[in-house]
Order: C-alpha cells, then structure tokens, then sequence
C-alpha cells in the first residue's frame, strides 16, 4: 500500500499544480489617446446696441442674439448701426463645447466726460453651459445679446461709451 501512496502523493501534487497553472491566464491589453486640435474663438462681430437718447428717465436697451433691438422706459433708439455680438468658435468636429457668459454686468465708459452705463442680462445663441457639438466644418457661430442700462442724459451725457467683457467657451 505505500508503493502507491507515494506516486499517488506526487500524481496528485502535479495536477494541483497543473490546475493552478490553468486557472490563471495573461492577456495584452489595449491603450489610446488621441490629441485634438485646441479650441478656438474669434470676435466675429462686435456688441453694440447703436444710437439712442435717452430723454429725462433712462431706461433699457435690449438686444437678442437673433439681432433683436427694443427699449424701454424714456430711452429712444434713433437708428445708426447696431449689432449682436458674434464669435466663431473653432475646434474637433463632433467635440461638445459650453459656452460661459459673463457672470456680472459690465460698465460701459465714456472717456470724454465719465459718464457710465452697464450692460447686463447676457444671453447666447446657443445658450449657456449648453452641450453644442462643433459641425463636421470645425467652426461653431455663437452670437450674443444683452440689456444696456441707461441713466437719464444727466448721468450718461452724450457721447461714446466703451467696455469689454469676457466669454469662455470650452470643451466638455
């Protein structure tokens, strides 16, 4: 009985040995990454929301990122050339990008006598932090609308007003 507990032991110790060995398998895995073009946004049309008085009460001046332009309360828009804001926003065809208007409103100064103005209510088209995949072209347009707040013409006197604002459009 011992001459076959011994080959026994041993043929039992190679096939444990044997199934382990079986039980475990190595395989090659598969890594990518892929650069793509960096986004990209150009000022296309500049924001401006034209001519105006704005008599003894002020008011508003709203313009929509369709090109939209009305008042309100005393201010009169009295024609000259007004504007939407537009950019041109480059990248990966398909990426999704948001755009992200400003958060707070912007002052609008005129260096000849300090009067002031502010612009605030900003809008877009598309609209913000919205996912908008770049066209098979590589260039999205974006346009841009706001509200301008005027005082009465005591406290914005006549004259040009200018400001800047900042806008980011990222991918998502």
């Amino acid at each position: 009985m011992k001459k076959f507990k011994i080959p026994l032991i041993i043929l039992t110790f190679f096939f444990a040995v044997a199934v382990y060995l079986q039980a475990q398998v190595m395989v090659v895995g598969h890594v990518t990454a892929e650069i793509v073009s960096s986004l990209t946004a150009t000022e296309t049309a500049q924001l401006s929301f034209g001519q105006f008085f704005p008599e003894n009460a002020g008011g508003q001046i709203i313009l929509t990122p369709q090109g939209i332009r009305s008042s309100t309360g005393a201010v009169k828009v009295v024609g000259g050339m007004y504007n939407l804001g537009s950019f041109l926003v480059t990248g990966e065809p398909g990426a999704l990008i948001s755009i992200q208007l400003p958060s707070g409103p912007t002052t609008l100064t005129n260096s000849a006598n300090a009067g002031m103005m502010t612009v605030t209510n900003w809008i877009s088209d598309p609209p913000q932090y919205s996912n908008k995949a770049i066209p098979a072209s590589g260039g999205q347009s974006v346009n841009i609308g706001a509200t301008l707040i005027v005082g009465n013409i005591s406290d914005n006197p006549i004259g040009m007003y200018t400001g800047n604002y900042n806008i980011t459009f990222s991918y998502n």
